[in-house]
């Protein structure tokens, strides 16, 4: 065992058993390579990513690689989900030195922690085009030997160009207007794949910030007058996405992409964050569309993660790994032997009929041919062909499905699992916590609303200590000072359970984290937020976070969250914040229409006519009310539920009932559902 034996991360205790002579990011490496004058080996990766598993395996399994890397390195494993401050630093620099990035992050370091040299994945021997891991080792190790003159400066150039580029990206400032947004719609639109939905090509993400985004500029505008509506773009990518394969079709919930453009072969590994945003995204194309497919989508993905991801202390783990028995999708495939062997062959014949399951297969893993011609289940076809071709109608075909899905999954539960990294992160449970409330506002399914509150009472007893946030749970330990992103997606989360409740508290709370979170993150100076906290450890780099990464910037998420405070407890300077990050980044949102998806909401937000729909009275006297509005999509309406004078917008709303408003200049009272919505309609 190697000192990763301490860690609770379960991506570092992967890494325990290792010949290499890891240790942790922290001063104890440190000091040691700069007591030895050592470079530093520095691998990022997570519990749930494939190909760090296969560079695992490869090299830092292998006793004589290893002992090259003990040799002449201080070898540190960072887990990037624990560490996402760590990583994003020197993420910058592999984007930047190679055109691109990934993980495993391999990055070779000064004692003093300037880079060096960086790649992701490095084979053991010279393949695809990349050098193998033991000469790269050998050629960094030379360097440092025999030319360190020249490697103490290029590191010097390297971090000193790194920090101009980083002061550039926060120097986009301008004025936002209607104008931008509508660029940012024409490019996506031309991006936009018309026959699988998503953008680009392979591999496809399936990006939903920027589908939400969408969502709020079509509530907005109409966007009338052209041939394909961005709800429509939305809407055909949702449907595209669960016909593929990268929706779990027995078990619900989606993978983290595609690697082709149909959205058919996923990369199998499941996280918390990916299923938590997209689930709410088909709960508002639910609202925009009224078609109950999409409702059942976001169930779905949300029973599997009360199933499968949730810790007994209250929070939901962090992702289930891509592999299985060391091979990538083996517990999520099938062959046409094993349907039928469950199934039965009448059964088995419907059943591969719908799923798309042939002998040919559609899924091959090149590491492991022997493990060949098998399928990953999808819905390509509409059921009523299946059922033509079959003979049968579309109801005996609807009535035989829930019994097939549920039998196939019973069976696929006794295969052996894919790894579970059962940590707990804030910020995902702080999206998490939001998705279970939208869902139990929407589907006004109470159940969902009790997810919503253990969560937000394990992350308020958990990782609330003295007004700070921490940012990782395992074993009964709470770790890691919490960032800005934990900070701005609890705060959201809280909105919407105050949406699904009512209650005055949870906005109390949210106000809490969102005064923190400026007192410890914000720039006095220059505007916008630091990824890290001001009193926090002294990084290489400085970062404000305005790109959306697969999860929303904390830039963006922090826009959002002072919008709807401010608007909630009518403070203009709370507003303000949310117009100062998004003139910050005005200059730059064109020309990265893709990476602003959650900055883009903000500005959508600050573009919308000022409503509100204030609902006074009891629980149960609001409760029909509540529920009419929810069919609705209304993302820029303040929605105020709660009893008589708990937030200015219910000050003097005594009549239990419906106030639908202006800039707080409200029409009569509705009391029965029939005025209500006429006056929404109108």
């Amino acid at each position: 065992m190697n000192r990763l034996a301490r860690e609770t991360s379960p991506y570092l205790l992967q890494h325990a058993e290792n010949p290499v002579d890891w240790y942790p990011w922290g001063e104890e490496a440190f000091a040691r390579a700069s007591a030895e004058d050592r470079p530093i080996l520095l691998s990022v990766g997570y519990s749930a990513c494939h190909w760090c598993h296969v560079m695992a395996h490869e090299s830092f399994e292998d006793p004589a690689i290893a002992a090259q890397m003990n040799e002449s390195f201080v070898n540190i494993k960072v887990d990037r989900e624990e560490r996402p401050d760590v990583d994003s630093v020197y993420m910058t620099f592999t984007q930047a030195l190679t055109g691109q990035g990934g993980w495993p992050m391999t990055v070779f370091l000064t004692p003093d922690l300037r880079p060096i040299y960086a790649g992701t994945y490095f084979p053991p021997e010279d393949r695809y085009g990349r050098p193998g891991f033991p000469r790269l080792l050998e050629s960094v190790a030379a360097a440092w030997r025999d030319n360190r003159e020249g490697v103490l400066a290029s590191a010097e150039r390297i971090t000193s160009q790194l920090r101009e580029a980083t002061d550039r990206a926060n120097d986009g400032a301008g004025t936002v207007t209607a104008e931008v947004t509508a660029s940012v719609v024409q490019t996506l639109r031309s991006l936009f794949d018309a026959e699988w939905g998503g953008f680009g090509r392979a591999p496809k993400f399936p990006s939903p910030h920027n589908l939400e985004f969408l969502l709020m500029h079509d509530a907005r505008t109409g966007n009338a007058g052209e041939s394909m509506s961005a709800t429509e773009m939305v809407l055909h990518t949702c449907r595209q996405m669960w016909a593929g394969g990268m929706y779990d079709h027995l078990g619900g919930g989606f993978a983290r992409y595609s690697v082709d453009a149909k959205w058919l072969v996923p990369h199998f590994e499941k996280m918390l964050y990916d299923n938590a945003s997209l689930a709410r995204l088909y709960l508002h194309a639910y609202q925009v569309s009224g078609d109950e497919a999409f409702a059942t989508v976001a169930r779905e993905t949300l029973d599997y993660l009360e199933r499968e991801m949730r810790d007994p202390a209250g929070g939901l783990h962090a992702a289930q790994d891509a592999d299985s028995e060391g091979i990538e999708g083996k517990f999520f495939v099938w062959t046409p032997e094993e349907i039928d062997a469950v199934l039965g062959a009448d059964d088995g014949a419907l059943a591969r009929a719908i799923y798309a399951v042939t002998p040919e297969g559609n899924f091959e893993d090149p590491h492991h041919p022997e493990f060949s011609r098998r399928t990953v289940l999808s819905r390509p076809r509409p059921l009523a062909d299946v059922a033509g071709d079959l003979g049968l109608s579309v109801a005996a075909v609807e009535a035989r499905l829930p019994g097939i899905r549920a039998r196939l999954l019973e069976a696929r539960e006794q295969r052996p699992r894919p790894g579970l990294d059962d940590k707990v992160l804030t910020s995902w449970n702080g999206l998490t916590l939001g998705a279970f409330a939208e869902a139990a506002r929407i589907l006004g399914e109470p159940a969902r609303l009790e997810v919503a509150r253990g969560i937000a009472s394990f992350l308020r007893g958990t990782m609330w200590r003295e007004g700070r946030l921490l940012h990782a749970y395992k074993a009964g330990a709470a770790k890691v000072d919490g960032l800005l992103e934990d900070y701005a997606y609890v705060g959201l989360g809280l909105v919407d359970l105050y949406r699904a409740t009512g209650e005055r508290a949870h906005l109390d709370w949210a106000v809490e984290l969102f005064e923190a979170a400026r007192a410890r993150f914000h720039d006095d100076e220059d505007g916008g937020f630091f990824e890290a906290p001001l009193d926090g450890e002294a990084l290489l780099l400085r970062q404000k976070p305005y790109f959306d990464s697969p999860t929303p910037s904390g830039n963006g998420a922090m826009a959002l969250l002072a919008f709807w405070l401010g608007r909630y407890f009518a403070r203009d300077d709370w507003e303000g914040v949310t117009l100062e990050v998004v003139s910050g980044v005005a200059g730059q949102l064109e020309r990265a229409a893709t990476g602003f998806g959650s900055v883009l909401q903000a500005v959508e937000l600050l573009l919308a006519e000022r409503r509100e729909i204030a609902i006074s009275g009891t629980p149960e006297g609001r409760a029909p009310f509540e529920r009419e509005v929810a069919t609705r999509y209304l993302p820029a309406v303040l929605l105020a539920p709660g009893e008589e004078g708990s937030l200015p917008v219910l000050e003097g709303r005594s009549v239990t009932g419906a106030y639908v408003c202006r800039d707080f200049v409200c029409d009569l009272p509705a009391t029965t559902l029939e005025a209500l919505r006429e006056q929404l309609d109108r």
